[in-house]
C-alpha cells in the first residue's frame, strides 16, 4: 500500500516539474519575441522621425 502511494506521489511531482519547465520555456520564448518586436518598432520610429512635421 505504501509503495503505491509513493509511486503516485512521484508521478504527481514529475508532472508538476514538467509543467513548470514547460511554462518557463514558453515564458522565455514569449519574452524574447516581445523584445524583438519592441526593438523593431523602436527602430522604425527612429527611422521615420525626420518625416514628422509639427
Amino acid at each position: 500500500m505504501v509503495a503505491g502511494m509513493e509511486e503516485k506521489t512521484y508521478k504527481a511531482m514529475s508532472l508538476g516539474g514538467t509543467a513548470g519547465i514547460v511554462t518557463g520555456v514558453i515564458s522565455i520564448i514569449v519574452g524574447v519575441a516581445c523584445g524583438v518586436v519592441m526593438i523593431v518598432a523602436g527602430a522604425r520610429l527612429l527611422a521615420e522621425r525626420r518625416n514628422i512635421l509639427f
